[in-house]
């Protein structure tokens, strides 16, 4: 299972919190999901007595470890600041930094991602970056202190898996000891599983659940991916090659 700056978390799959039909779903998905983690934003809190109150209790309630995030921050500044907000609501020092750098497809701006993340990272924050699997970029959030690294597989909320598995197994062999994350793409259990077979860590997923058309038998299948994932990267699966072979052996065959 997956250990993320010193803390062991009970499964491969990482959940978020947005676009449930309704509390009641959201909370019989992440049981099903057997998810680890959530991540929340925090935008959708409030202090005190407000509204975000109840929502905050639905979290606490799932008993999963809780990952802010930066969501829908376009600047350095804006992401810094949102951070420092998440520190204070959920008393925890890690966050999901997203800096967006492209309205459209959503890519995160890999300059002003390097400089939050450093900035964060001298602050004490534990930062889970969402970055793209470019080398050089990950490289450069490694050095300035991230333990751990969040590609996408695709753009966030499209569904369509893992886009580029050349540079995500690029970043698998090239950081073997920095836990490494697909996070955002997904669409159904079939691509979480062969993050997974490509030995990351964990996947990150919300759309995928909360929109399907059953957001518990969706998070269930996920679940049910992970875990077959998991054990066919522990198996040491067969190389692909170009030509037939025979499953059936014909040594003894007899030849008319």
């Amino acid at each position: 299972m997956p250990t993320f700056y010193g803390k062991d978390i009970a499964s491969r799959l990482m959940l978020g919190t947005a676009q449930y039909p309704s509390p009641a779903i959201l909370a019989d998905a992440f049981r099903q999901s057997q998810a680890g983690i959530a991540t929340v934003s925090v935008r959708r809190e409030a202090g005190g007595e407000q509204a975000g109150q109840d929502f905050w209790q639905l979290i606490q309630d799932l008993g999963v470890a809780v990952l802010p995030n930066t969501a829908g921050c376009h600047s350095v500044r804006e992401a810094v600041t949102t951070a420092q907000m998440a520190r204070e609501l959920f008393d925890t020092n890690w966050i999901k930094l997203e800096v967006i750098g492209h309205a459209d497809t959503l890519q995160p701006d890999p300059f002003g991602l390097v400089e939050a993340a450093a900035q964060l990272s001298e602050d004490g924050f534990e930062v889970f970056p969402y970055c793209t699997e470019d080398l050089v970029l990950c490289e450069k959030l490694v050095e300035v202190g991230c333990r751990v690294l969040m590609p996408w597989g695709a753009p966030i909320g499209t569904g369509l898996g893992l886009n580029n598995i050349y540079g995500l197994r690029t970043l698998r062999a090239h950081f073997p000891d920095i836990p490494l994350v697909v996070d955002a793409g997904l669409g159904v259990p079939s691509q979480a599983a062969h993050a997974i077979e490509l030995g990351y860590d964990a996947v990150l997923l919300n759309t995928a659940v909360a929109k399907a058309g059953d957001p518990v038998a969706m998070a269930k299948g996920f679940a049910l991916a992970v875990e077959a994932g998991a054990l066919a990267a522990a198996a040491d699966p067969m190389e692909p090659r170009d030509m037939a072979a025979p499953s059936t052996p014909v040594l003894g065959k007899a030849f008319l």
